[in-house]
């Protein structure tokens, strides 16, 4: 698959942000902000900083806390997006990226002092590779009565790299940063978000794609326990149905980079340029089926993820999630039959046969196109990286005791011809409107009470062990059941 797979693994959320307004401050833990009181009474807080910039000797280190600073800090604007190569859809994200970009956007709704609102804390999307966090505070959720909080973390080669110098360095583990820096953000709203109205004790984490599967590898993490109550993985799950990277595996990646630089130590790789980092990473592969989700591989590292997703879910205490995809996500094997074939029968050996057939790949007769869910290539991949990860992460949490509510999405995004990857993030971000999927009032029910279920809604069944799903179809929302039997087959989370 060509590396415009990306593409289909951002939470592409356009926003224009409102003229400024009056100043408003805020008094942090590490010194006094400067954000805007906008005409509507809401307050937003852009580029606020939640660590020191990780360069430097700081490039593949844990995140720092941030130095506290004299005076006022101007918050008006967000911070730089991590540094990413441009891939044409985030052009503009690349245009003003950089390596100092461990920054968090705020905006709340206008509340009474000492308000306790829920938070909600948003982690974008692009496949770990690309994308950034702004404009998202502008949605119109804030306006369901919610704290909004939009992080940035570090990106591809910079966040998620490993290698032995590094294990060394850091007791014997390295990698997975981004999500070291999405669990310090999570630290300053725990210590910062009651002077934004913001309840610490009921922060609701939520991502799309690759930020959805960073939000369900968070859940499972120990070093976030603590840090938030429930979590929304929108076409996203922890292990997006590859198999786990050991450290080993990624140790070699990193290993590999070094390599390519001519880097001999440590310092020499730390003193290598980003855009050079960035150019030699390009060609950098991993042990999956497609390089286009290189950074998408979970990686158990041993102290930020102890095991794999699959035994992690079963922890009872992981914290209630909602859990769902688009009925057509991603177009994998070019959009060809042949491709898919051969993908399959190297995936699934003795099995292809049987799973060929249910696609009506085997070529018994002419494949048959679903009216919702698209033709059986497409099918295929939505089931191998979205559909049935959702459903056996919903099973796992199910069977270990915990809450969880799992949907599917049906409706185009608005000025689109048919759903797919993304399609979600108007509805939960825009105002909403008579006739469009409620999925912005379940969103922020969960966030309030930890229960989706809201008046003036239809019903939305929490998982059983029956299938339970919750379908946004074009008729409104109706609750199913039944199991999805392509999922036999593809069991991973």
């Amino acid at each position: 698959m060509k590396r415009a797979s990306g593409v289909l693994l951002t939470a592409a959320l356009a926003v224009a942000a409102p003229a400024a307004a009056d100043p408003v401050r805020v008094q942090t833990v590490g010194g006094l902000l400067v954000g805007e009181e906008r005409a509507d009474g809401s307050q937003a807080f852009l580029g606020v900083p939640f660590a020191r910039p990780p360069v430097g000797d700081l490039r593949w280190k844990p995140p720092q806390p941030m130095p506290s600073w004299e005076g006022e800090r101007a918050a008006r604007a967000s911070g730089p997006a991590c540094l990413q190569a441009s891939r044409g859809w985030n052009a503009a994200d690349a245009a003003r990226s950089s390596e100092d970009c461990l920054y968090l956007d705020i905006r709340s709704p206008r509340h009474a002092p000492g308000a306790r609102l829920p938070v909600m804390v948003w982690i974008h999307g692009g496949a770990n590779h690309a994308g950034s966090g702004a404009g998202t505070v502008e949605s119109a959720l804030v306006d369901q009565g919610v704290v909004l909080v939009s992080v940035q973390y570090r990106l591809g080669v910079f966040g998620f790299l490993s290698h032995p110098g590094l294990s060394g360095e850091q007791g014997g583990a390295s990698g997975n940063y981004a999500l070291m820096d999405i669990i310090a953000a999570l630290r300053w709203v725990r210590d910062n978000i009651g002077g934004f109205g913001g309840d610490p004790a009921n922060v609701t984490l939520f991502g799309h794609s690759a930020g959805g599967q960073d939000v369900g590898l968070v859940m499972l993490s120990p070093d976030a326990r603590g840090l938030f109550a429930r979590g929304i993985l929108q076409s996203g799950t922890p292990g997006f149905g590859f198999p786990p990277r050991s450290l080993k595996q990624n140790e070699a990646i990193g290993e590999d980079l070094a390599h390519r630089v001519g880097a001999s130590s440590l310092g020499d790789l730390r003193r290598v340029s980003g855009a050079e980092l960035l150019k030699a990473a390009e060609s950098l592969t991993a042990p999956i089926d497609d390089q286009g989700f290189i950074w998408t591989q979970a990686v158990i590292d041993g102290r930020v993820l102890p095991e794999a997703p699959e035994v992690l879910l079963k922890d009872p205490t992981v914290k209630p999630m909602i859990v769902g995809s688009s009925a057509r996500e991603i177009g994998l094997f070019g959009g060809e039959p042949e491709r898919a074939r051969a993908w399959t029968r190297q995936a699934f050996g003795p099995r292809a046969s049987e799973v060929l057939a249910v696609y009506g790949l085997d070529g018994a007769s002419p494949p048959v196109a679903d009216p919702v869910r698209g033709d059986a290539v497409l099918r295929l991949a939505t089931d191998r990286m979205f559909r049935c990860p959702a459903n056996e992460t919903a099973r796992l949490r199910q069977k270990a005791g915990g809450k969880v509510w799992r949907y599917e999405l049906e409706v185009p995004a608005p000025g689109q011809a048919t759903v797919g990857h993304g399609s979600e993030l108007p509805y939960v971000f825009d105002r909403p409107t008579e006739g469009r999927p409620p999925m912005q009032a379940y969103w922020a029910a969960f966030a309030r009470t930890g229960d989706p279920n809201t008046p003036g809604a239809p019903p939305w069944p929490a998982e059983r062990g029956a299938g339970e799903r919750l379908v946004f179809a074009a008729s409104g929302p109706r609750a199913e059941t039944g199991e999805e039997p392509a999922c036999r087959f593809h069991t991973r989370p």
